[in-house]
C-alpha cells in the first residue's frame, strides 16, 4: 500500500473508531523507524511471547493489547489500527476467542494467520456457547505445540531467508513444551485422588484434558452474563458434591461471584490463575510457559488444601 494512501486511511479510521464511541484498553505500539525487521502483530500478550521464541532475532513482535487487557470483548482503539498499518503480518488465536477481529483486519492491509489451525478442539458444554469449540487451546501444552508448527509456517512465508532459525526456534519450543506437559503430568498423576477443578470461567478445559482432571466452572466463556444467581447456585451444589476444598478465578474477571461460591461451600477462593494475559517482565508470568507452570502450581496446591 504506497505511504500516502496508508495515511489517509489511517486518519479516516481514526475518525470512524472516535465515533463509534469506546475504545479499548491495550495498543499496539507503531514500529521504531529505525528497525528494519519485518513486524508481526499478535492479538494478545501470551501470543506474542510464544511467536518472540520462534521469531528469535529475525521479526519484531508486538501485541495489539497490553498487559491486563481482556481479549474476548476488547474494542480496538485508533491508534490500534494506525499502528497495524505497518505491520507485515497479524497472527490470532481464532476459535472465536477475538470476538473483535474480523472487523480490524478488514482495516488492515497486512495478511494474517490462524494459530489454533489444525488443533483437537474441547467443545463447550453449556452456556450460549455450546457446541462451539473452547477457545483457550494455548492452556495445553500439547495443543500449544500446534501454535508453534503454525507460527513457523507462517514467519517462514514472511521471512524465507530465516526458515531455517524459525524451524530451530520452535523445535526447542516444543522441546520446553513437552517438558511442562511432563511437569502437569506428574502434578497429578493420581488424578482420581484429586478434586475437580473449578474456575470463573471455563479457560482451563485443555489444561484439564492434559492433567486428567474434572472440571466446573461458573461460565464458559467471558461475556456480559458473567456470575448469574443460576451460575452460581449450580457451582455451589458442583463444590459440595464433590467436596472440592478450593476454587479458582483468573486475574482479568471479577472474583466476586466465586467469592459468594467459596463463601457458601467453606471452599478456599484461590487467586489469581492466568489466561488471556501474561504479567509485567517482573510479575509471576512474563511469559507462556511462566504462565501454565504458575497455574499448575497454584492448582495442585489449592486442591492439595
Amino acid at each position: 500500500m504506497p505511504k500516502k494512501l496508508g495515511s489517509m486511511l489511517a486518519v479516516i479510521l481514526m475518525s470512524m473508531l472516535t465515533a463509534c464511541g469506546p475504545v479499548g484498553n491495550g495498543s499496539a505500539a507503531a514500529p521504531k523507524p529505525s528497525d528494519e525487521r519485518p513486524m508481526v502483530l499478535t492479538t494478545f500478550t501470551v501470543l506474542a511471547d510464544l511467536v518472540r521464541q520462534v521469531a528469535g532475532e529475525h521479526v519484531r513482535v508486538e501485541s495489539i493489547t497490553k498487559v491486563g487487557a481482556e481479549i474476548h470483548g476488547y474494542q480496538p482503539t485508533p491508534s490500534d489500527l494506525v499502528g497495524a498499518q505497518d505491520a507485515d503480518l497479524i497472527l490470532d488465536n481464532g476459535l472465536g476467542l477475538e470476538r473483535w477481529f474480523a472487523r480490524f483486519v478488514t482495516a488492515v492491509p497486512a495478511p494474517h494467520a490462524v494459530l489454533s489451525e489444525g488443533i483437537d478442539p474441547v467443545d463447550i458444554r453449556s452456556g450460549n456457547y455450546e457446541g462451539k469449540p473452547n477457545p483457550h487451546a494455548w492452556m495445553s501444552p500439547e495443543a500449544a505445540k500446534v501454535y508453534v508448527d503454525n507460527t513457523v509456517v507462517a514467519l517462514s512465508e514472511l521471512d524465507p531467508a530465516h526458515a531455517a532459525d524459525f524451524h530451530a526456534n520452535g523445535e526447542h519450543y516444543k522441546d520446553q513444551l513437552d517438558g511442562v506437559m511432563q511437569e502437569l503430568k506428574d502434578a497429578f498423576q493420581d488424578s482420581d485422588a484429586v478434586a475437580a477443578l473449578v474456575t470463573c470461567e471455563g479457560a482451563f478445559s485443555y489444561l484439564a484434558r492434559d492433567a486428567g482432571l474434572k472440571e466446573a466452572f461458573l461460565w464458559p466463556v467471558n461475556s456480559d452474563a458473567e456470575g448469574t444467581p443460576r451460575q452460581i447456585k449450580d457451582t455451589i451444589a458442583f463444590v459440595q458434591q464433590n467436596q472440592v476444598p478450593a476454587v479458582f478465578c483468573e486475574s482479568t474477571v471479577n472474583p466476586g461471584a466465586m467469592e459468594q461460591v467459596a463463601a457458601a461451600t467453606g471452599a478456599e477462593l484461590v487467586t489469581p490463575l492466568y489466561v488471556d494475559s501474561l504479567s509485567g517482565p517482573d510479575g509471576p508470568v512474563p511469559s507462556h510457559l511462566d504462565l501454565i507452570r504458575h497455574d499448575i502450581a497454584l492448582i495442585k496446591e489449592g486442591l492439595a488444601s
